[in-house]
């Protein structure tokens, strides 16, 4: 998912500036819905109410400069954004406060030169992502299809020796190694199967919730599987590449929730939906990058996006809630948490959270991944017939793609660095890392590859806002234990983020479908 230039760094940042200049190109009106009629909405909604009883909170005064909402929203990714839209939508009133100086939360939009846009964190959406889909339809944001034409060929590499192969087979993006196939079929069938089974509202209900949560996918692999190097080593790449993470780190439960939700209410997720290019979630990208959107709900919302204020404190009043940042205080009927559950975990709550909601902060960690980028005058692998994407056994580039542009040029390649491979990259300098990237490259496509014009990273652990990316984890135990305690709200406070959702947790549409249902939440508590 991600770009850094160095240690700590990011791609573009995206000021208020950003926020005018997407105004322009999407209009208010095609961003918010209903915008022109907010203020009679508004208007409507001053009738008198009956006053509910609540437990006795503290009575906190009202700070000078402080603000006031119907709703504020911690967090301008798509989940927070996607809140804030529903209710402006609806006539209320709301502020969204961020840490950042842009919005766009794990979506990055880094600019290589010429106005061309590569993504440095969440880029691709799929069949069955129809909220995220939705959403850029609204806002006007198109999509293309990944580069991966009829007749062009994947890239495997494994034990020093190159394979060519179509992801049109029945493996799709999987490789067919002759060493590992057999255990791939099995493993992707089974695992598919098992996961009709894990309701994706509440993946700890199903009947074999225990002994699943208990062990993790690496061991169910081992058990269900020859146990073969070759068959490991493709488990391995996979789950760096989804998670972020190893095999031995996520609970069997939880990927076979992850596989569930890669779906939406009339089609059941697969895993070849997760990993796939061609009907699966990698299968198109956005025009103008992934954050594009988040930059035109923004700047249709305007000045109802604070920026540069980091939320320190969330404090239940007699009133509501009044969330406090650095520089920003602001008093509201009802808050949304649209962050990570572990960045949730550093604000200061009062009073305290229950301690079970607190304890769940505790222990879903964000997975560890770097994305990579090489930028060359022109993608020079098409040439051979190759479309891009490899998967190999060797780090740190174990999974490549093309990351060109719909013009097609600059030529872009990226890799994801996850799991075990980013723990030990991130400990060389970023000169050495660079240079086994281009390293692991030019074995793939040829010499051209050592040479580009411009590389770029992002290291989403680095990112003091995120610590961490795709997705938060879950490892035995914590899924079955703590994940009930993830959507309920906690007195006037509501939680969204994409680890909230029930479809495409991990992914964009996941955050977009949690910001949806966080805003109808707070909505019919108003």
């Amino acid at each position: 998912m991600t770009g850094q230039a160095g240690p700590g760094g990011a791609g573009t940042t995206v000021t208020r500036r950003a926020l005018l200049g997407a105004a322009a190109l999407a209009g208010a009106a095609a961003a918010l819905p209903g915008a022109a009629a907010d203020a009679a909405r508004r208007r409507r909604h001053k009738r008198k109410r009956k006053k509910r009883k609540h437990p006795k909170r503290p009575v906190h005064r009202k700070p000078a400069g402080a603000r006031s909402a119907d709703v504020v929203v911690v967090g301008a990714g798509l989940a927070g954004l996607s809140t804030a839209r529903r209710v402006a939508a609806a006539g209320r009133s709301v502020l969204v406060v961020e840490a950042r100086s842009r919005v766009g939360g794990r979506t990055l939009n880094h600019d290589v030169g010429g106005g061309v846009i590569a993504e440095a964190g969440g880029e691709y959406v799929g069949p069955t992502q129809d909220h995220i889909l939705g959403l850029a339809k609204e806002v006007g944001v198109d999509t293309f299809p990944t580069y991966d034409p009829a007749g062009s060929n994947n890239l495997y590499y494994a034990g020093g020796s190159k394979q060519t192969y179509s992801d049109s087979s029945p493996l799709g993006t999987a490789p067919p190694d002759p060493l590992a196939v057999s255990d791939v079929a099995a493993v992707v069938a089974q695992l598919d199967q098992m996961s009709t089974s894990v309701p994706v509202d509440a993946p700890w209900t199903a009947s074999s919730a225990t002994s699943w949560d208990m062990q993790t996918l690496e061991t169910w692999l081992r058990s269900n599987s020859s146990g073969n190097q070759r068959f490991m080593n493709l488990a391995s790449v996979a789950t760096r590449a989804i998670f972020g993470a190893e095999p031995r780190e996520i609970s069997l439960l939880y990927t076979l929730f992850y596989i569930a939700s890669a779906g939406n209410e009339t089609n059941p997720g697969t895993f070849e939906r997760l990993f796939d290019t061609p009907n699966g979630a990698q299968q198109f990208r956005l025009v103008g990058g992934s954050q594009q959107i988040s930059l035109r709900v923004a700047a249709a919302l305007g000045d109802r996006v604070l920026l540069g204020h980091p939320v320190r404190r969330v404090v239940q009043t007699s009133g509501g809630v009044q969330v406090q940042g650095d520089g920003v205080t602001v008093n509201a009927k009802r808050a949304v948490v649209a962050i990570p559950p572990t960045l949730a975990g550093r604000i200061d709550y009062q009073p305290q959270l229950p301690p079970l909601r607190d304890q769940l902060t505790q222990r879903v960690p964000q997975g560890i991944l770097i994305k990579a980028e090489a930028v060359y005058d022109r993608p020079f692998w098409r040439d051979a017939g190759f479309n891009g994407t490899t998967v190999s056994d060797t780090d740190p580039a174990n999974v490549t793609f093309d990351n060109t542009p719909p013009s097609g040029t600059p030529g872009i390649l990226f890799c994801f660095i996850g799991g075990d491979a980013a723990r030990k990259w991130t400990q060389v300098s970023d000169t050495d890392r660079k240079n086994a990237v281009l390293a692991n490259f030019a074995t793939y496509y040829g010499d051209a590859a050592r040479s580009p014009r411009d590389y770029f990273e992002m290291n989403w652990s680095s990112e003091l806002w995120t610590r961490g990316c795709p997705v938060g984890l879950f490892g035995p135990g914590q899924l079955l234990e703590y994940g009930p305690f993830l959507r309920p709200p906690v007195g006037p406070i509501h939680w969204a983020g994409t680890e909230t959702s029930t479809y495409w947790m991990g992914y964009m549409d996941g955050a977009v479908r949690s910001g949806e249902r966080a805003a109808r939440e707070v909505l019919a508590e108003l």
